[in-house]
């Protein structure tokens, strides 16, 4: 990937988003890596863009200050330019793997070397700019779309307003996602590819409201053809289906409109969702009941709805455009559910990308399940090591006596002789505090709820580590239950600001210390936490020394090149 790109072929822009400073440092950072390794087409201008600090303000106040920054940096030139602005802000607390350096560099077990997200969307889309007028495509980090049309047929974006792509999905995928009510064109003939124009869009709809605004199609039925494949030819025949949305592209002019909105509101104080907030507004049958709609946001407040109400007049009357792709499919690799059934067992995404159970690793034959087996990334893995089906190691190390219990993720470790428990999910960061290198290592149930939070102290009974009840595990630790035992917001205590993971000096003694509280909360034994340095994971990210990090996984893939045989960049 590593050519530079004639003018016109490609993204003139490929920006990525980031919650905030910090985070973009450490995007800044991967990118300058890979730009330096030539992994990354050259000729082509990469950006960071963080939120400002303060309100969250969602992926669509995130959009409008990415456009602020375009203007900012371009002038008037950027009216010329075919932007990607990807998503990748945020903290990943459902794959916190992907945490501390970010979504959009999440590693698939694909290529020598390992391919991440960022190469793979600009793979996905590297026909999109030369049949695309300038403006901006958006899209996520934790999502893939693969797609089938015709020799002579291609993707454009070059109609007026917005255009989305559309993937036909089951009701229940429908629920949530976006969905489409498209105008009716009369044909019987469905193709691979189809243009058509979008009557209202529908955010997380219920089933009924699917029915009653008439976005749902019938497989099968009389005076409408079968699909030709997709996520519905594994319908049943008759089978109801929807068009769910993936990304979305917005002309120039419309992208101008919304940033001269974003000049006059000035700074933002609520979120606004790119999908639910700008694509509700858009098409003939749109009207403004969904502003007052607020089952789908976190925060509600009245700036919310104000806010919702000005971009709906805003954007009212603008034409959503509808790329029908009948032959698709949308994936989303966003938790650690999604990402141990993509990667291990036989999805249809895993035989369509050729993923791989062992990806540019050093380890023993892979176990296969009956319907799954182990997957191995960027790691190096003694001959006596045993890693479970339906478990992903990456970017780690493992001894001759390790045992990985089924379901597992374990990330960035070193691991020596250990038992793992199944559905365990382990990841180590290298942190620095007060100018010194150290380690620590989240450890956590597989079935843990990162994000539940409290309010109170007496609440935290309501938390659970590993299926059991939180304030048991302190009392093993040798902790105490008081405010100074969370980090952050003292109104939200969760298993994501509590202090409860050893900071040590060494890699392998972090992740060891980690197991040791994990084994004395199974066997209900005593291991005092008291003289350890404690962080939470909300600190880690806060800690996390990026240079460090990826120094490791370097050291890591200099030993895989001589061991495979592989040149080095």
């Amino acid at each position: 990937m590593s050519k530079p790109v004639a003018s016109g072929e490609f993204w003139d822009v490929v920006a990525i988003t980031a919650a905030d400073e910090k985070q973009e440092l450490a995007y800044k950072q991967q990118l300058s890596e890979k730009l330096k390794k030539k992994e990354l087409p050259l000729g082509v201008q990469y950006h960071v863009f963080p939120d400002p600090a303060g309100t969250k303000i969602g992926n669509g106040g995130s959009t409008l200050c990415s456009l602020q920054c375009l203007e900012d940096l371009y002038g008037d030139q950027w009216d010329s330019l075919k932007v990607l602005l990807i998503h990748s802000g945020g903290y990943s607390q459902r794959l916190p793997n992907a945490s501390a350096l970010g979504k959009i560099f999440t590693a698939l077990p694909l290529g020598e070397p390992i391919y991440q997200m960022l190469e793979l969307k600009l793979a996905m889309y590297v026909d999109f700019p030369s049949n695309m007028r300038p403006g901006v495509l958006v899209t996520c980090a934790d999502d893939i779309e693969l797609y089938s049309v015709g020799d002579c047929e291609c993707i454009a974006f070059d109609q007026p307003g917005f255009t989305a792509l559309a993937h036909p999905s089951s009701l229940a995928v429908g629920t949530t996602h976006g969905v489409f009510v498209l105008h009716s064109d009369g044909s019987l003939q469905h193709g691979d590819l189809e243009y058509r124009q979008c009557h209202r869009f529908l955010h997380k709809p219920t089933i009924e409201n699917m029915h009653h605004f008439n976005a749902v199609h019938r497989q099968g039925s009389f005076g409408q053809q079968d699909l030709p494949g997709g996520d519905s030819s594994s319908l049943p025949l008759h089978a109801e289906y929807v068009y769910t949305d993936s990304l979305f592209y917005m002309d120039h002019k419309s992208a101008k409109k919304l940033l001269d909105f974003y000049k006059s509101e000035g700074p933002l104080n609520c979120e606004i969702d790119a999908y639910g907030d700008f694509l509700q507004a858009l098409g003939p049958g749109a009207t403004a009941e969904y502003t007052r709609i607020t089952s789908h946001v976190t925060k509600e407040d009245s700036q919310l709805l104000d806010m919702r109400q000005k971009i709906f007049h805003l954007l009212k009357g603008t034409p959503l455009n509808v790329v029908v792709l009948n032959n698709s499919r949308f994936y989303h690799i966003g938790t650690m559910q999604e990402y141990l059934l993509h990667f291990t067992s036989e999805s249809t995404l895993k035989l369509e990308l050729g993923l791989k159970s062992v990806a540019f690793s050093v380890s023993p034959s892979v176990p296969e399940g009956f319907s799954e087996a182990a997957c191995v990334i960027h790691s190096i893995l003694d001959s006596g090591c045993r890693v479970a089906p339906g478990s992903v190691v990456e970017y780690s190390r493992l001894g001759p006596e390790v045992s990985i219990g089924e379901n597992c993720i374990i990330s960035s470790s070193v691991i020596a002789k250990t038992v793992v428990p199944a559905y365990s999910f382990l990841c180590s960061l290298s942190v620095k505090i007060n100018g010194h290198l150290e380690y620590s290592t989240m450890l956590f149930g597989m079935q843990d709820n990162l994000k539940n939070s409290v309010k109170t102290l007496e609440d935290i009974k309501a938390l659970q580590f590993f299926g059991v009840c939180f304030l048991s595990c302190l009392d093993i630790w040798n902790l105490k239950a008081t405010e100074k035992l969370f980090s952050g917001n003292k109104m939200n205590l969760s298993l994501w600001t509590a202090r409860i993971f050893p900071v040590c000096s060494s890699l392998s003694e972090s992740v060891t210390a980690s197991l040791g509280m994990l084994s004395a909360v199974r066997s209900h034994s005593p291991f005092s936490l008291s003289n350890f340095k404690l962080l939470s994971i909300q600190e880690m990210l806060v800690y996390k020394d990026v240079q460090e990090m990826l120094a490791y996984r370097e050291q890591i893939f200099l030993e895989l090149s001589s061991k495979l045989n592989i040149l080095c960049p």
